[in-house]
């Protein structure tokens, strides 16, 4: 079941997000979902917050970046899409234990940030721990690409956005647009949901 994708504004994308156990309520239909929100919506990541859920879980599928059409110039060199294709990942309880190496600049968007892209610094390697769906352990060390879109999505559960890594200037120039995305004054072509506060 494809689920609205919660956007700029609403508290749930700025909470720490809390683990979870296995008992966690239909937690298998959940992880379902998500893969089939962020196919729908055509992303890389998707975390449960940006589906309204403060828990520590998110997905990952960087196969989308190992696509090229042919008369494009690659991104990436062929390691990088060969590591990406058919990349997929559940990540549940995440910690990310060391990030290392000289900044680098990417310019990211975000699903609950819709139509806004922006450069951001991030470091080229990490290592974390998690469990995946069926609450085995994991140590992984990614770099690159990859590891820019684990940052993405780990920063969710942390209740960071990529805005809040972006300078200070470039920030303000978007303020205006941020605030109309919170109002619903912008356009995506997937589900959203503005949050509404309470009367």
């Amino acid at each position: 079941m494809v689920l609205s994708i919660v956007v700029y504004g609403d508290p749930v994308l700025r909470k720490k997000c809390i683990d979870i156990d296995k008992n966690y309520e239909n937690l298998q239909y959940l992880i379902k979902n998500m893969y089939e929100t962020m196919y729908e919506a055509n992303g890389v990541g998707l975390a449960a917050p940006q589906v309204g859920k403060a828990i520590r879980l998110f997905v990952v599928d960087a196969s989308p970046f190992a696509e090229v059409d042919e008369d494009e110039e690659p991104e990436f060199t062929a390691e990088e899409m060969k590591q990406m294709d058919g990349f997929k990942k559940t990540f549940i309880n995440a910690q990310i234990i060391e990030e290392t190496g000289e900044e680098w600049k990417f310019n990211e968007g975000c699903l609950s940030i819709p139509k806004i892209r922006e450069d951001v610094l991030r470091k080229p390697t990490l290592t974390i721990e998690y469990v995946d769906e069926n609450f085995k352990k994991h140590k992984e060390t990614y770099d690159g690409i990859i590891a820019r879109v684990i940052q993405h999505e780990f920063d969710h559960i942390e209740g960071v956005l990529f805005t809040d890594k972006i300078n200070p200037f470039k920030r303000k120039l978007i303020s205006g647009k941020l605030t109309d995305i919170s109002k619903g004054k912008f356009k995506a072509d997937y589900r959203t949901k503005v949050f509404q506060p309470k009367r």
